[in-house]
């Protein structure tokens, strides 16, 4: 098996890796792809290309994580493309993932839309993490909605979300899960109660700092320091 180039300081072998994509095995294809992070993203994305629609789904997701982390002006329509038509529920999650990391403010109405309309809850949940990525605090509403949500880990995202878009007006929402009994549940809310400066919010952590959880009352702790920093 013919190894990707990978020596220090030396971009690997752009023909090699394309040689990989298109004939080589799945352990090939996956290396190559895991090598492309050393490229350029222009001379990446046209490579990543070659696996989006592989046989095998490892393949395909890794190829859209790549995407996300690969800046050029074709990546959001290919995502975007992914998230509105690719029947496999799982990889419109990695594209709504990868529209998340790729931080395109484009993004916004059509994770919205994903968030509202896709019938499968990983996709739900993927678009609730990538409106946090995106930082615009008009996700408000559609993460509010999210906190009613039947599936505890879309309920994490959306606190997580709220958090990272600073939204104070949630706090009185997403307070309602303190006593929450997952313990993830607990964990998100004191990491998002970081961003939420307020009195509201340092009661709370204060009251997480003694959770029975310690992964809890240590993000509790972290986010009273970083708001007393404030």
């Amino acid at each position: 098996m013919t190894e990707p180039a990978n020596q220090p300081n030396a971009q690997p072998d752009i023909n090699v890796l394309s040689q990989q994509l298109e004939t080589g095995t799945l352990v090939e294809r996956k290396l190559a792809l895991t090598a492309l992070r050393e490229v350029p993203a222009e001379q990446a994305v046209p490579l990543i290309k070659k696996v989006l629609n592989d046989k095998n789904d490892q393949v395909r997701s890794m190829a859209i994580f790549a995407l996300g982390v690969k800046h050029t002006d074709e990546c959001y329509d290919l995502l975007l493309t992914i998230l509105e038509s690719d029947p496999d529920y799982g990889i419109r999650a990695d594209a709504a993932g990868a529209l998340g990391y790729l931080e395109d403010p484009r993004a916004f109405d059509p994770l919205v839309k994903a968030f509202y309309e896709d019938v499968d809850w990983l996709v739900r949940f993927s678009a609730a993490v990538s409106l946090g990525n995106l930082k615009n605090p008009q996700a408000h509403d559609v993460l509010i909605s999210a906190l009613d949500s039947k599936e505890v880990v879309i309920q994490q995202a959306a606190i997580a979300a709220l958090g990272e878009i600073k939204d104070l007006d949630a706090i009185d929402n997403i307070l309602t899960f303190a006593q929450a009994e997952d313990w993830l549940v607990r964990q998100r809310l004191a990491e998002a109660l970081g961003n939420l400066p307020s009195e509201k919010s340092v009661s709370a952590l204060r009251y997480l700092a003694k959770d029975d959880h310690s992964q809890v009352s240590e993000a509790a702790k972290i986010s009273l320091e970083r708001l007393e920093a404030v």
